[in-house]
């Protein structure tokens, strides 16, 4: 499957960027307290891209080697996309305030940021090793 790879990575960099669009744009609309995020069709192609997202990212946990996971940057990613999912889960919930759901929107954008600072960095600290 390492002939692959390439094409894996780029479908899954691509699913990345699209969820994140997707849910930075749903997410901000709802904390406004519009209706149209929680419409049952954008759910679905939600759901679909995250679907693949984590089927790609399953594949590519196949294909790399051991080593990868020596520094732990992969271990703060998949904590990191607990806490991202249910921030986000939390921030779409139309019963919440508004005063609630901001800062879980903002919570949820910030744990994304994060993961994706860890994925291009390399390192369990992101963008912030950048800093230190």
């Amino acid at each position: 499957m390492i002939e692959f790879y390439p094409q894996i990575k780029s479908a899954h960099i691509h699913l990345v960027l699209l969820s994140g669009l997707l849910f930075a744009v749903r997410g901000g609309f709802s904390a406004a307290g519009a209706k149209w995020p929680r419409h049952a069709t954008l759910r679905w192609l939600s759901y679909g891209i995250d679907t693949f997202l984590l089927t790609s990212a399953a594949m590519l946990l196949t294909i790399l080697p051991a080593g990868m996971f020596a520094n732990g940057w992969l271990a703060m990613k998949m904590v990191l996309l607990v806490f991202y999912v249910v921030l986000g889960v939390l921030a779409m919930r139309p019963g919440l305030s508004r005063g609630l759901r901001v800062p879980l929107y903002l919570g949820a954008l910030a744990c994304f940021a994060l993961m994706f600072g860890i994925a291009r960095m390399h390192h369990p600290l992101g963008w912030l090793h950048r800093l230190l």
